[in-house]
């Protein structure tokens, strides 16, 4: 017997209005981004979702994506990438008003705080694109890539992707530092495991490992102290020049304040480098390749390389 397949031909002004009101957290606000009617969008994804049988969009406040829902958008986003790319042969109206299109990338704090800002320059001004940034741990934002939510990350995990492509970067240098006057008074006998257990650190998160590394790495210490917990690269330093606490810094935040002698490296003044990947959706769009041009050069001139 032979079998036959069925082939949905996806609406593709549904599938805009399904990953508008992703985007965007509510119908209005989508219906806004599309200069159209809350009802019009919500007969778009109404009749997208009767045809394929499957619900979309979870309503709420804000919506959700269902797997099937983040997937069309993912694939929507990635549709309209491959287009722009045809824009210069197309004579488009002399009226046409089309937004910027907008490339999705999940950068950890630190590389946002240093290098990265450079690259995504030297992108914008190639392309005329705008950039989605998501901030998280450089361990998880793979993960975010795997979910089809970004088109690339910066990540510190060197493990294939599928249908993606990994570059080593280079690594980012950290040093573990604190005031002169934290130093002295909670390390004025120098440093050994009582010490560190109880002189208080500053952590990013909850996922945040560097100081416990680099403490085990360096003095073989398991790390258990008091901790302030700073999402921000920007307040670790602030905290750290208060005396608030001792923690793991971005060389080129640092190397000013050590010049000037208002933060000081522990002991033994040992560096910690962190090594970093570019890891990019494999889909042939121009945009991509300027970007991932943009991050190596940069990259290149910034991080620690072999």
């Amino acid at each position: 017997m032979q079998m036959k397949h069925c082939f949905i031909m996806l609406d593709y002004p549904a599938l805009a209005a399904v990953s508008a009101v992703i985007r965007e957290g509510t119908f209005e606000r989508a219906a806004e981004a599309l200069n159209i009617t809350p009802s019009a969008v919500s007969q778009r994804v109404r009749g997208l979702e009767e045809r394929l049988g499957a619900v979309l969009i979870v309503r709420g406040q804000p919506c959700e994506p269902t797997e099937l829902g983040a997937t069309l958008r993912a694939h929507f986003d990635r549709v309209q990438l491959l287009e722009a790319d045809l824009q210069p042969h197309l004579n488009p109206p002399e009226d046409s008003r089309a937004a910027p299109l907008t490339v999705k990338l999940a950068v950890n704090s630190d590389s946002l705080a240093t290098w990265f800002p450079e690259a995504a320059a030297a992108f914008v001004r190639a392309t005329g694109m705008l950039l989605d940034l998501t901030l998280d741990d450089e361990a998880h934002t793979a993960d975010r890539l795997r979910s089809g939510e970004v088109h690339a990350v910066v990540t510190s995990d060197p493990e294939p992707v599928q249908g993606c492509r990994t570059i080593e970067l280079g690594s980012l240098r950290y040093r573990a530092c604190a005031s002169p006057e934290f130093i002295a008074r909670h390390f004025g006998n120098g440093i050994d495991p009582g010490a560190l257990a109880k002189a208080p650190l500053l952590r990013f998160e909850r996922r945040d490992t560097l100081q416990a590394r680099w403490a085990f790495e360096t003095h073989g210490v398991k790390l258990a102290a008091p901790t302030h917990w700073v999402p921000s690269t920007q307040g670790f330093v602030d905290f750290a020049l208060r005396g608030l606490g001792w923690g793991m810094h971005p060389a080129p935040l640092t190397q000013a304040h050590i010049a000037a002698g208002t933060l000081q490296e522990l002991p033994p003044g040992r560096p910690f480098d962190v090594k970093l990947y570019w890891t990019v959706t494999r889909i042939q769009a121009r945009s991509l390749r300027v970007l991932t041009d943009a991050v190596r050069d940069v990259a290149a001139a910034s991080l620690i390389t072999d």
